[in-house]
């Protein structure tokens, strides 16, 4: 009998097998030694897959899993595919469209938490379980939480859509629940305090954040060219996170900011001190834009830790900001495009106390 015709032949050391299937020629070669026993035994293994090719049966996986054309060619590709695989991919496509700082959060969740845990299993082998054992497992914040899960979610939900699952194991997952944390704004006092203790431009920076709420990554990134000192305004375009300068969060992020005499009185105090840099605020031992960590480190906790004040995080300025003005009666539409939120619904949801009440 000749060899080639039966779709079985030898080739070095090993085996190949021939045959068609949905309409492409297909060769898988087989380590395996080829006595003629093993010739035999491989044609018997040929018979067998065109049969099921013939009744319907036939999946490529089942017979040749490493194969290349396995994941195009079997009708199962999701156990194919190992989670830490097509979590790689999927993160390799988000670096096209992502910026720098989101795509950061996504490798510290991914290398750190879902492929040490998850990554071993196919796509199809992921079950509510796993997750619901890791996060008994783990002592990270439900916040925390929620985020890692970010990526497989989105992950799943892509895997879904394209076809490569027939149903999707996150849809069961629910986010937890994320207790919002109260904002503590200072009094009038404490800034009074706070500020008191600061000089130069690390005075001029902490009075400007109190006195416009913007984030720190805004404040940092601010230019000399977004400030209209005869308008009394600047404009917010870009934040650095990072150390990378971006655009800000939101659509919403880039805004018009009026400025009352405190704001004022900072910026051209601080204009005196900028020595042509493009930044407004710099750090004043390297003359260059500010780190928000060291900002922080330095200027913030030894200010409040002198002046005695309770410690909070720097973002309590924005939240300081808010509540000044709303209790001072501004108008919460107002209030929500100074701040660069999408609608005044978040100042409702956070700083309701601080509105006056409807009689």
């Amino acid at each position: 009998m000749d060899r080639r015709q039966t779709g079985v032949r030898a080739r070095g050391n090993s085996i190949i097998i021939d045959f068609t299937y949905q309409g492409e020629r297909c060769r898988e070669s087989l380590r395996i030694k080829p006595t003629k026993t093993a010739l035999k035994e491989m044609h018997r293994k040929r018979e067998a897959i065109l049969h099921s090719i013939a009744i319907g049966n036939f999946d490529y996986a089942d017979h040749f899993p490493n194969s290349p054309k396995a994941i195009k060619l079997t009708k199962t590709p999701a156990r194919l595919i190992t989670i830490e695989q097509a979590l790689k991919d999927w993160l390799k496509k988000k670096s096209k469209r992502c910026q720098y700082s989101t795509l950061k959060g996504y490798n510290s969740v991914i290398y750190h938490h879902l492929i040490p845990e998850f990554g071993s299993l196919s796509l199809m082998d992921l079950q509510p379980s796993h997750i619901d054992n890791w996060q008994d497992s783990i002592c990270i914040s439900n916040k925390r939480i929620n985020n890692v899960l970010s990526p497989l979610r989105q992950l799943y939900k892509d895997a879904f859509h394209d076809g490569l699952i027939d149903k999707n194991p996150m849809e069961r997952i629910r986010h937890l629940p994320v207790e919002q944390q109260e904002p503590e704004p200072f009094t009038q006092q404490e800034i009074t305090k706070i500020l008191n203790q600061l000089a130069g431009t690390e005075h001029n920076l902490i009075q400007f954040a109190f006195w416009t709420g913007l984030r720190t990554s805004e404040l940092i990134a601010l230019r000399w060219q977004d400030i209209d000192f005869e308008m009394k305004r600047f404009y917010v375009r870009v934040a650095i996170v990072y150390k990378k300068e971006k655009t800000t969060k939101t659509a919403s992020g880039l805004r018009t900011v009026e400025m009352n005499e405190q704001s004022l009185d900072s910026l051209r105090k601080q204009k005196t001190l900028s020595n042509g840099s493009e930044r407004v605020f710099i750090d004043p031992k390297t003359n260059k834009e500010w780190k928000d960590q060291l900002i922080r480190k330095r200027v913030w906790m030894p200010a409040l830790k002198a002046a005695g004040v309770k410690y909070r995080k720097p973002y309590q300025t924005r939240h300081t900001f808010a509540s000044m003005m709303l209790s001072s009666g501004k108008d919460p539409t107002w209030l929500s495009h100074q701040m660069g939120h999408k609608d005044w619904g978040m100042l409702r949801k956070v700083y309701a106390r601080w509105m006056p009440s409807e009689n």
